[in-house]
């Protein structure tokens, strides 16, 4: 094999090193596999990170065997390595996980952990650029001037516990969402619930005693209705082009489950500025609460998802007094009220890809004519995840991510992947963006 990429593996203080022969391998679902599909080099805001606990699995070239690397010598001195894996900035769709095995280690953090190796001129990552759009690059993000920006909108509105929780999520987790608050930009997040009516295998703010940790602190309390549009109107008013206000953010529960305060709030809106959108980021569950807040004024719904079958999507997000169908009800409220409607697709290699999860999306999108699938990839302990969907939802081999993605295109015309939002002038033109996949 031909400049095959290399193994990577990493030592006990986590610097990352090549293996002298072994070849890198990927995991897809429960299958460890030889390289394969198409790697790209790994962007220039992504990074190269050691699994702890996890070994790294490489492809003999003569042997053309799997090996499982127990240890390796180095300087003389010998060590158990840790597997490495990339992080991958927004705008890229991973299309493998890195090979690699449990060894003696923790739950990993949750984090979308990608297929790397080392190529002929550097790192490599098995990912697809599937948005090009560049005012998300990372670089415009947790620059020199946020603390100041983020100081004088806290003078702004000094009791608000919206803001409260956006600064720290824009400074401590450098979420970018939340950041365009204080920018004044895109769009912006407004968090809005404590509360949530699943319990998602992977939820980034709220793990049992025995999982992960999690990686955000959700508010203390529910803002009111005038905090919450206080903050949205200024940034509707204030913010140029593409702006936009979303309910439903990875630090908070599920929004619908206040959805008379959000109501309220987008009636105070929309009483005061008819500019730019109003979104909501909902795992679709209280079909009610979604239409009182299509009445008054919202106009899309970006509805999160691992899966279109039953089973599986039950299996990881374990709803409490909802079930699959009231998300499939929603989606048809609102493709009947003319939202643009989004799918915010959990995407795992080997999983959300097996031929019988495709066809189950496939349905989906063509059915409720959905407007855009942003594909994002699940962050969660790989093998954490492979215990949720082992014998759940539909069954068949996997195709790969690029092919499902090739699927549902086909399957909907003019349906957008992408990583990120559209806003109001961009829906029009939507269907002639570029095709990344």
């Amino acid at each position: 094999m031909t400049h095959a990429p290399k193994l990577l593996f990493a030592d006990p203080k986590g610097r990352v090193m090549e293996h002298p022969y072994l070849i890198a391998t990927l995991r897809s679902g429960e299958e460890l596999v030889p390289p394969q599909d198409k790697p790209i080099a790994l962007p220039a805001a992504g990074r190269l990170v050691h699994l702890p606990g996890r070994l790294p699995v490489g492809l003999n070239p003569d042997s053309g065997e799997l090996e499982l690397v127990r240890e390796m010598k180095m300087g003389g001195k010998t060590f158990v390595p840790n597997a490495v894996g990339a992080l991958l900035p927004p705008g890229y769709t991973r299309t493998f996980l890195p090979g690699e095995v449990k060894g003696d280690g923790p739950v990993l953090p949750q984090w979308a952990y990608t297929a790397a190796a080392w190529g002929e001129k550097g790192p490599l990552a098995w990912a697809i650029h599937t948005d090009r759009r560049s005012h998300w690059e990372p670089e415009s993000y947790s620059t020199p001037e946020l603390k100041g920006l983020v100081t004088a909108h806290m003078e702004r509105f000094p009791d608000s516990r919206v803001l409260k929780q956006l600064k720290t999520c824009a400074l401590l987790y450098r979420c970018f969402t939340s950041q365009n608050i204080f920018y004044a930009r895109d769009e912006g997040a407004i968090p809005a619930s404590v509360m949530c009516n699943a319990r998602c295998v992977g939820c980034i703010s709220d793990q049992p005693a025995d999982g992960p940790p999690a990686s955000h602190e959700r508010m203390d309390d529910g803002p009111s209705a005038e905090e919450m549009a206080a903050i949205g109107l200024y940034h509707l008013e204030h913010a140029p082009g593409r702006t936009m206000v979303s309910f439903g953010q990875g630090c908070e529960g599920e929004p619908l489950t206040r959805w008379k305060y959000i109501a309220e709030s987008i009636r105070i809106m929309r009483a005061k500025t008819d500019r730019g959108s109003i979104n909501i980021n909902t795992n679709a569950s209280l079909t009610h609460g979604l239409k009182a807040l299509l009445d008054a004024g919202l106009d899309a719904v970006r509805v999160s998802l691992n899966a279109a079958s039953k089973g599986l999507y039950e299996a990881y997000y374990k709803p409490v007094k909802y079930s699959w169908e009231d998300v499939e009800a929603s989606i048809a409220l609102a493709r009947e009220r003319g939202a643009y409607l989004a799918l915010n697709l959990l995407l795992f290699p080997g999983v959300t890809d097996r031929e019988g999860e495709v066809q189950a999306l496939e349905n989906l999108v063509r059915k409720y004519r959905v407007d855009q699938v942003q594909t994002r990839s699940l962050c969660i302990d790989p093998l954490q995840y492979l215990d949720v969907a082992r014998g759940q939802g539909a069954g068949g081999e996997p195709v790969g991510i690029r092919t499902l993605l090739n699927r549902l295109k086909a399957a909907r015309p003019g349906l957008i992947i992408g990583n990120f939002a559209r806003g109001l002038d961009e829906r029009e033109n939507a269907a002639s963006a570029p095709d990344n996949v």
